[in-house]
């Protein structure tokens, strides 16, 4: 039951507001201000019901005392002096609602309960920002190396920095996360992240998407849209892909990007915005801009803040902790309780180059838990592709760990035979296996063998 606190210097008020509600909450009353908050110390109270005359005590310098301790607790102001000044007093201090007297009895039920659903949904929306803020905090960015370190020192550093920052790196890097923690752990976290991925929506289709449109800007726009860079007002947009954006496009970006304003398609008046740029790619925009294909004034307008993510295989370290960082993750996800991994397995995986990096990481860990019917994880449960290294290394022939030997001068062609021949021996002559293994198609696999003569 939902505990409400009448604070009135008049008894017969309180006594006649607790006769009215306890049949529906547990109701407390006071005629006194120290003893409203004492109670208001010990108890989970909802609802105060404040008069705004208590003796010499002002009633808006009480509500004030109560929002500072307990701000999650509404507070209805009731009077019999009721004017619009004190009204919009009350309001600004925090009040969830104004009542004169004498009370209407079906209004003040109807106002306690919706403050009490107020309370709720404020509770559940607080909880909902603490998630966030946990999800894209640091702490999600998992790892120890010192190429960790000096990256998530460099973003520290810019955090509430408005300047425009570019993240570069591999697929499957984490670049997103960067993104994240940048919006969500900055003074724009109540604004809105907004991510556009430039590498997904086609280039006729992308325009609108950021700028919006005025009704009949062309055929099929039959109504007003807000583009995203507009709704990313007062908060984060993270233009991921960014190198894929179509060459004119990039000239309007660079434009909103200097003059912080943006005009919908079809329309004439620009709007006034206050955004954050955060763009990400996996290219080297240096070299895009020497091939003509990325705006060199866009690209030095975009690089004022550089964030390196660096890839899987130069922070090696890393791997064992994400590793039970994942198993954690996706125990708790998929309902197991698996306690770790074998010692080989863990090994044979620092071997691993993880060309697809973090991500892959991320989904092989899911997919053994997933399918594992063991408490945990052994060398037997990794697909053949994470083996071919130790294969090697325990055939005949190599010549030193983990290595094939390969001549310096060796033609490219004669390379990829040797490449060929070694992981179809390691797979015992399996085409398919081979064929995953480096990630060439079963019928490109065909072509080579038959192509060199194998």
């Amino acid at each position: 039951m939902e505990k409400i606190l009448i604070l009135d210097d008049e008894k017969y008020i309180c006594d006649s507001l607790e006769f009215a509600l306890e049949d529906n909450y547990h109701v407390y009353t006071s005629q006194s201000v120290e003893q409203a908050m004492e109670i208001l110390s010990n108890e989970d109270i909802s609802v105060v019901l404040l008069d705004l005359k208590i003796g010499k005590d002002d009633g808006i310098q009480v509500l004030k005392e109560i929002k500072n301790n307990r701000s999650e607790v509404q507070v209805i102001v009731i009077t019999a002096f009721g004017t619009i000044q004190s009204s919009i007093n009350a309001i600004k201090e925090g009040a969830f609602h104004y009542l004169t007297k004498p009370l209407d009895m079906e209004e003040l039920h109807l106002y306690v309960e919706k403050a009490i659903d107020y309370k709720s949904l404020n509770f559940s929306l607080n909880n909902l920002k603490k998630l966030v803020n946990e999800r894209y905090s640091f702490k999600e960015i998992v790892g120890n190396s010192e190429e960790l370190k000096l990256m998530l020192k460099r973003v520290e550093k810019v955090i509430d920095i408005d300047s425009t920052v570019l993240i570069i790196g591999e697929s499957g890097t984490g670049k997103d996360l960067i993104a994240k923690a940048l919006h969500f752990q900055s003074s724009r976290k109540d604004g809105n992240f907004i991510v556009v991925n430039c590498a997904a929506i086609p280039d006729n289709l992308l325009e609108s998407e950021l700028f919006g449109y005025e009704r009949g800007a062309f055929t099929g726009a039959d109504k007003k849209k807000v583009g995203k860079i507009q709704l990313a007002h007062n908060g984060t947009l993270f233009l991921d892909e960014i190198a894929e954006m179509d060459l004119q496009l990039q000239a309007k970006i660079l434009r909103t990007v200097e003059d912080m304003n943006v005009t919908p398609l079809g329309g004439n008046t620009p709007t006034k915005i206050n955004v954050r740029i955060v763009a990400a790619t996996n290219k080297n925009l240096e070299e895009e801009v020497k091939k003509g294909n990325f705006r060199e004034d866009l690209f030095y307008r975009l690089n004022v803040i550089k964030i390196e993510v660096p890839p899987l295989r130069e922070r090696k370290d890393d791997i064992p902790i994400l590793l039970n960082h994942f198993l954690d993750k996706y125990n708790k996800k998929l309902k197991k309780d698996i306690s770790g991994y074998r010692e080989d397995v863990v090994r044979i995986l620092k071997e691993y180059s993880f060309p697809g990096n973090i991500r892959e990481l991320e989904n092989l860990v899911e997919m053994l838990i997933a399918l594992s019917d063991k408490n945990i994880i052994t060398k037997e449960d990794l697909p053949k592709k994470y083996l071919l290294k130790e294969c090697l290394s325990n055939s005949d022939d190599n010549i030193g760990e983990n290595h094939i030997c390969i001549q310096v001068g060796t033609s490219l062609k004669d390379t990829e035979k040797e490449v060929i021949l070694k992981t179809l021996a390691c797979y015992n002559g399996n085409r398919q296996m081979t064929a995953e293994s480096l990630q060439i198609s079963i019928r490109n696999l065909q072509y080579k063998i038959k192509e060199y003569g194998i």
